[in-house]
This record gives structure tokens, sequence and C-alpha cells, in this order.
């Protein structure tokens, strides 16, 4: 089994300035991603390699001065760089560049740099569910906190009114939602290679932890995030592990 593990960051950001290169308490940000790979392909016996597909000189110099793993680099092309870019698009340069460069990958599995609280045992169930079942990938999500079937609303001709309409009066009746969290994807290398939008596959799921990923949109969320972090990380054996790591 060989393994591709992919690191996709653009340089600079409209939320957050500069957010992939920031350091996250006291490590940078990105490295939590390496340290989870790292502790993963201590315990596995797959083959793998790491790429980190970039424009960014900060983020380069971070990963090639790195003390965790070795990693290849891919220098974005600016047609790959733009806000309309889809995120599966740079995954699927990877993957070419990748393969070009050392023959053909089993998986590819792609680790979102802005989620850093994240666990080896999220990482090894979901690489384990995607080879034991037919899903062409699989994506973590969490809990959906609001449900668009019974209280989530929204403008219409009429005033306000369920996103979906229902008659459904109480949560629990209503179908199980689950929010994207964006940490982890894990693809079949056929599935890439057809160059197919995300949902054109068959999709399955895995269930993290629900306050372990926040969206780092503002500076807030980034201290919100390192709050909750530094609680996981003092009290919590499996996200402590991956900062200590680094």
């Amino acid at each position: 089994m060989k393994l591709l593990f992919t690191i996709c960051g653009r340089a600079g950001s409209k939320g957050i300035k500069n957010k992939n290169a920031e350091n996250f308490i006291d490590k940078p940000l990105a490295l939590y991603t390496l340290s989870v790979i790292d502790l993963y392909l201590k315990k596995s016996s797959y083959s793998a390699d790491i790429v980190v597909n970039t424009d960014s000189e900060e983020l380069i110099e971070i990963f090639n001065n790195n003390s965790l793993r070795p990693v290849d680099i891919i220098e974005r092309t600016p047609e790959l760089a733009g806000d309309n870019v889809a995120k599966i698009d740079v995954i699927q340069n990877c993957l070419e560049v990748m393969e070009e460069r050392n023959g053909n990958y089993d998986l590819v599995i792609d680790l979102d740099i802005t989620s850093p609280l994240r666990t080896v045992k999220d990482l090894d169930a979901m690489i384990e569910k995607k080879l034991t079942t037919d899903y062409e990938l699989i994506f973590s999500v969490t809990d959906a906190r609001r449900n668009p079937y019974f209280n989530m609303v929204m403008k219409t001709q009429y005033g306000y009114d369920r996103v979906i309409r229902s008659n459904f009066n109480t949560r629990q009746e209503a179908p199980e939602i689950y929010d994207m969290n964006a940490s982890i994807y894990v693809y079949s290398r056929e599935f890439l290679h057809r160059k197919v939008g995300l949902f054109e596959g068959k999709c399955g799921i895995h269930k993290m932890f629900d306050t372990g990923v926040l969206d780092l949109d503002h500076e807030n969320d980034l201290f919100l995030m390192e709050v909750i972090a530094k609680y996981l990380f003092e009290n919590n054996e499996e996200f402590g592990e991956v900062y200590h790591n680094i």
C-alpha cells in the first residue's frame, strides 16, 4: 500500500493575514498537520510520501526546516492560486506531479493546515475505512449544531422560513445533519484522476470531536481555537501527543 499525503496552503489570506504561516500557541500552525502524519507513519506499515503544494515562501521555509519528516515541495502555479480555485484541483495536481516523480499511489490523504486539532486515531480510522469499504472518498465531519429541517431559517419573499420546509416539531425527528469540518479527506487515485467534483463520487464520512475544529476567518477565531487547544493538549493524551511531537 502506497500513500500520498498532501498539504495545500496559499500565501496570504483575506481573513487572518498569512494564516497558514502563523504560529499556533508556540509552534508553527502548519507543523501540527505534519506532526499527525509523522505519528501515524511511525505506527504504520504502509509506504508514503508527503507533498506540500504552496506559493508561500514562508511555508516552504517552515517545511524545509522541519525536524519531523522530509517533504516534497510543489511550487503552486498562478492558475491554481486564485480565490475561486477548488482545493480538489490542487490535490489532483499534487497527484499528477508526484506520480510523475514516484509512480502510482493507492490513496491520497489531504490534511488541512488550518485544522490543527486532529488525532492519529482519526487519521488511522479514515484510512482503514477507505480500504475496507467501496467509498471513493471519505471526509471528516462533526455533528451539526443547527438543522435546516428544524432550526435554521432563510429570508423569502414572504418573510423568513425554514431552510428546508418540514413538519418536524423536535430536532430528534429531523434527519441527522453533519458539518463538513475540512480537516481530513481520503481519496482513491481513480476518483482524483476522473477530475470530477467532490460529490460526484460515492462519499463516506468519519465523525470527529465536535469542538476540535473552527473556521479560521478572523483573529478571534484563532484565539478561540488556541483556548480549546490548550485545554485539549493538557487533558487529552491523543490531542496532546500531536503538540508534543513537534
